[in-house]
């Protein structure tokens, strides 16, 4: 049988209560099973917090924002971990989402077809 591993949903609540407004409209385009699968908001993956993620495609999605300018190191050794556990991950800019959502929605879906 499966051990069960506590994860800390009171966090996760907190950072989807605090969304910030360009994780919201991609949101719109990846709640409810649009694209045909289903996506989770600020999940726990080990010790970090991914935006979005699609468990039966082990496909992540983050929206970057200043915070990732600042130190990108982070995002190396994220990035690092998530594929040692077999996930994908696919990141946008807060500018893509905001300036061409059409375009960030059609590269989420092609990779959901991979």
């Amino acid at each position: 049988m499966p051990s069960f591993k506590p994860r800390n949903t009171q966090r996760a609540r907190e950072l989807r209560n605090a969304a910030t407004p360009m994780e919201r409209e991609l949101w719109r385009y990846l709640s409810r099973s649009q694209l045909g699968y289903k996506f989770s908001r600020q999940m726990p993956i080990g010790p970090f917090y991914v935006d979005f993620l699609c468990r039966q495609k082990g496909l992540i999605i983050e929206v970057d924002g200043w915070s990732h300018d600042v130190a990108p190191e982070r995002d190396v050794i994220r990035d690092e971990y998530f594929e040692q556990e077999g996930y994908r991950i696919l990141h946008f800019t807060n500018h893509d989402v905001r300036t061409n959502v059409a375009g960030v929605v059609a590269a989420v879906q092609q990779a959901l077809a991979q």
